[in-house]
C-alpha cells in the first residue's frame, strides 16, 4: 500500500513550516496536470497522504511549495523578486507500492530535500 507524503521544516527559524500552500502535479506525457492543492498544518505536515493506494501511480510528479508567500507572511521583507519564491521539486515514482516521503527544508536563500521514510 504505497503513499506519497511531505512535510516542511523552516530551517531559518527552527520550526515547522506551517501554512505553506503546496500544489501536487503529475506529468501525463505532454504536460503537468494539477492533482490537488493542500496547506501544511502547525506541524509542517499535511493531514493525510497526498496520494495513497490506487491513486499513487508510477510516473513523474511535481510538488510546488509557495515558500515566498510563507516567508512574507512570517514578516520577512522579501521583495517581489525574492531569491526563492516557488520551490518546485520534481521526482519519480518507480514502485507505487512503496512509501515516497518528500520533505522540504527551507530558508529564504536555500533549500534541500531527500527521499525520506
Amino acid at each position: 500500500m504505497g503513499r506519497l507524503t511531505t512535510h516542511v521544516l523552516d530551517t531559518a527559524h527552527g520550526h515547522p513550516g506551517n501554512g505553506i500552500d503546496i500544489e501536487l502535479s503529475r506529468f501525463d506525457g505532454n504536460a503537468w496536470v494539477a492533482l490537488k492543492t493542500v496547506t501544511t498544518n502547525a506541524d509542517g505536515r499535511v493531514d493525510e497522504p497526498l496520494l495513497a493506494d490506487d491513486a499513487l501511480l508510477a510516473g513523474r510528479y511535481q510538488l510546488s511549495f509557495a515558500a515566498g508567500n510563507y516567508f512574507r507572511s512570517a514578516g520577512l521583507d522579501l521583495n517581489e523578486n525574492a531569491f526563492l519564491d516557488d520551490v518546485v521539486i520534481r521526482f519519480g515514482v518507480e514502485n507505487p507500492d512503496q512509501h515516497y516521503h518528500v520533505p522540504l527544508l527551507i530558508s529564504p536563500f536555500g533549500y534541500s530535500t531527500y527521499r525520506g521514510s
